[in-house]
């Protein structure tokens, strides 16, 4: 979970949470009673596929309430940060020792962190050796194949 107990969240997200949850709370519950509902009128329950799959799909749609619930409770708002030291909102270019292209990435909450859209977790190993860098800094992560060093080319 969270180390400081507390979850890093864009405006965006804390507000796409709200919705989710708003769903899952009035629209997919119901959905999931009346599954439940029909599944028991067609009898023996314990041999009913139907009933047996509604049953789980309502365990999983109430661990992911209040999974929200606990991130919604415990989130800070952060905005883009702009500052000499990468921080949680901060786009940061690194470049890896030998290689001439960096890589951009923006420095997210763990609830955000997405690769595909360059969006890299505070608390990743990568996240968390960049953060308290400045430009120019350069850390070291171990990985499966060796060490492999990067250099801070800009943080914005």
């Amino acid at each position: 979970m969270k180390e400081d107990g507390k979850e890093y969240l864009t405006k965006e997200k804390f507000e796409a949470l709200k919705v989710e949850l708003d769903t899952l709370k009035n629209v997919k519950r119901k959905e999931i009673a009346d599954n439940l509902e029909y599944a028991k009128s067609l009898g023996d329950l314990s041999e009913n596929a139907e009933y047996h799959e509604a049953r789980e799909n309502q365990a999983s749609t109430e661990e992911r309430i209040l999974t929200i619930e606990n991130i919604l409770n415990s989130a800070v708002i952060v905005s883009d940060y702009h500052g000499d030291t990468a921080n949680i909102g901060s786009t940061v270019t690194i470049k890896k020792d030998g290689e001439k292209d960096g890589k951009i990435y923006h420095i997210v909450g763990s609830e955000e962190s997405n690769m595909k859209e360059s969006k890299l977790s505070h608390r990743s190993p990568v996240g968390e050796a960049i953060v308290g860098k400045k430009k120019g800094d350069s850390f070291t992560i171990k990985t499966n194949s060796g060490t492999v060093v990067y250099t801070i080319v800009d943080i914005k």
